[in-house]
């Protein structure tokens, strides 16, 4: 289960900039207006917010982004978010991020679940954990 910690700010030319990040329904969040927005957007829609704070420069971040995508295309109910913490500082600091990726669920803009690391089956799981209490059979 791979995982990055931050590291100092580097400014160097990271033109990777989101190509890995960005694919089937994610959105990428750059503002904090824009992460205001999706989550109006996504309480209006009853929807689940799944955050992922990543960085470009982070190796199990890059893994988990196909991944991450192919997800976002499964399940249409969740609102699938990527925050690049280099980025939005601030907010990396506001939700005490200590490593990437770290996946918050959130409903009404309140978290209900988080994972912490690059580990698909768990991320799998919560999705399906999460799903199933909000639409009991």
């Amino acid at each position: 289960m791979g995982q990055c910690y931050p590291k100092n700010q580097m400014h160097g030319d990271d033109s990777d900039e989101h190509v890995e990040f960005a694919g089937g329904n994610v959105h990428i969040v750059t503002t904090k207006e824009s992460w205001d927005q999706k989550l109006s957007e996504a309480n209006k829609d009853g929807k689940i917010v799944l955050a992922n704070f990543s960085a470009t420069w982070c190796g199990p971040c890059k893994m988990m982004a196909p991944f991450y995508s192919e997800l976002s295309e499964k399940h249409s109910s969740i609102m699938f978010l990527v925050v690049d913490v280099d980025e939005l500082t601030e907010m990396s600091t506001s939700w005490d991020i200590k490593a990437t990726p770290t996946f918050f669920f959130l409903r009404d803009g309140q978290q209900i679940d988080k994972l912490v690391g690059a580990n698909k089956p768990e991320l799998q799981k919560k999705i399906t954990a999460i799903l199933d209490s909000a639409n009991p059979r």
